[in-house]
């Protein structure tokens, strides 16, 4: 498998407050990635490491083949990038941030541009400093989007956007993926957003990475299982168990929370003893909620 970003054993600590742990991701070429993960999880740490900000303390960086930090004069020449926060210059109007931005990318396409204008509602006569956010959104993809990148880094591009404004943008990355075939990495804490556009996704939380997975997978191996007779042991069960729960009230029932599942895999209760009563689908939510819950610490209330 081609990759575009490749980390391998990244880690990086600021003092005692936060620490990146041996991440190792993969991120096919020609992919719609989505970096899940809820707020200070360690997301735009990780962006920043591979677009060259940060330096990280351990383990090693590529994108496209390229060395990071080395080679990131090849590297940004292909890349697209929408920050968290604006980049923009507020005295501005839209056309001379433009004018600005095309300055420095060989490849701009001046007429991709002007199209993107129009299908954005843009007006370039506009002072940035009175712009919405999502006008100010819609600005920033458009700088990113004209400079034809074959890589597409957005951090959370739709936070805080209306659901038009919001439409607008997911569409103009999704067109211009199907034109280009570039690699769109998307880091969101937006669950059901990612759901829609993406075929890859990570889960990061509290500075690791906890689940890496075609997104297919993630929403069909995510189960609720209603076990009766459950074994005390789960050292040979053929899937990931997330969690697992004794029903209060109804006997020898159990709820089981596993990833990996597929149907065969009932035979291995028959096997031990046990029966599956039912087999729960979960949401894309629900299994993100899930993985998170399983990764952290388990807590026991003490004296």
């Amino acid at each position: 498998m081609n990759s575009a970003i490749e980390l391998t054993d990244v880690g990086w600590r600021a003092g005692k407050s936060f620490e990146l742990r041996d991440v190792s991701l993969r991120v096919p070429v020609g992919s719609i990635y989505g970096f899940l993960g809820p707020n200070g999880s360690g997301k735009t740490t990780t962006i920043r490491m591979f677009m060259g900000m940060m330096k990280p303390d351990r383990g090693h960086i590529s994108l496209f083949g390229h060395t990071v930090p080395k080679d990131m004069k090849k590297i940004l020449a292909r890349i697209g990038y929408v920050p968290e926060r604006p980049h923009v210059y507020p005295a501005l109007t839209v056309g001379e941030q433009i004018k600005v931005h095309s300055s420095y990318y060989e490849l701009w396409d001046r007429g991709w541009c002007d199209e993107l204008i129009d299908r954005l509602h843009l007006d370039p006569a506009q002072k940035i400093s009175r712009m919405s956010k999502g006008e100010t959104g819609k600005l920033l993809l458009l700088l990113a989007l004209s400079q034809r990148p074959d890589l597409l880094v957005l951090d959370e591009p739709t936070d805080g956007l209306d659901p038009v404004v919001r439409r607008d943008v997911l569409s103009a990355v999704l067109d211009y993926v199907s034109e280009k075939s570039a690699t769109v990495f998307i880091s969101s804490h937006l669950v059901h957003e990612l759901e829609r556009i993406c075929d890859w996704v990570g889960v990061m939380d509290q500075g690791k990475l906890v689940a890496e997975l075609p997104m297919q997978s993630f929403k069909n191996g995510i189960k609720r299982l209603r076990i009766a007779n459950a074994p005390e042991s789960t050292e040979f069960v053929p899937f990931t168990l997330l969690s697992r729960q004794r029903d209060n009230g109804v006997g020898s029932l159990e709820t089981w929370i596993v990833r990996d599942w597929e149907p065969p895999m009932r035979h291995y209760f028959d096997g031990v003893g046990a029966t599956v009563r039912d087999v729960i689908d979960l949401d894309l939510e629900e299994g993100f909620v899930e993985l998170l819950r399983s990764s952290r610490p388990q807590t026991t209330n003490g004296s």
